[in-house]
């Protein structure tokens, strides 16, 4: 009974430990809020990370099933919540597998173990590069 207390609690303990750094990796470093809407109205938020290049601001759809993919395919202007600042923005969907290059790239130099740590947990092979100019709201 006493190794399978303890084989539970080692369990229990790596499962814990997986969680906290896998929040960790994603929240750890910039987070914004991408707000887009759908041509028949509802609205969604969706977190991601961000990166900086070429004049403009990246962000990365994980895959091209992506409800925010689809808005911004249907309606290319969006809202991006960062450091505490709300910003209107046009989208384009950048093609691929140049596009899924230049994300892919972009965020390992960003977020560095970060990246490699979500590359384990998520599958991002068929991720979309989204590249958006924005303003001020």
């Amino acid at each position: 009974m006493r190794r399978v207390r303890f084989a539970a609690l080692a369990v229990a303990s790596i499962v814990i430990a997986f969680a906290f750094v896998t929040w960790v990796a994603l929240e750890g470093r910039e987070v914004v809020v991408v707000h887009t809407h759908r041509a028949d109205g509802p609205a969604h938020a969706t977190r991601t990370w961000v990166a900086d290049a070429d004049g403009a601001t990246w962000i990365e759809a994980a895959n091209p099933d992506r409800p925010f993919l689809h808005d911004l395919a249907d309606r290319p202007q969006l809202e991006l919540e960062r450091g505490g600042a709300v910003l209107r923005c046009r989208a384009s969907i950048v093609p691929n597998p140049a596009g899924h290059r230049r994300i892919r790239d972009l965020l390992a130099a960003r977020y560095g173990w970060a990246d490699c740590w979500i590359g384990l947990v998520a599958d991002t092979r068929r991720s979309v590069a989204v590249r958006l100019e924005c303003g001020d709201a």
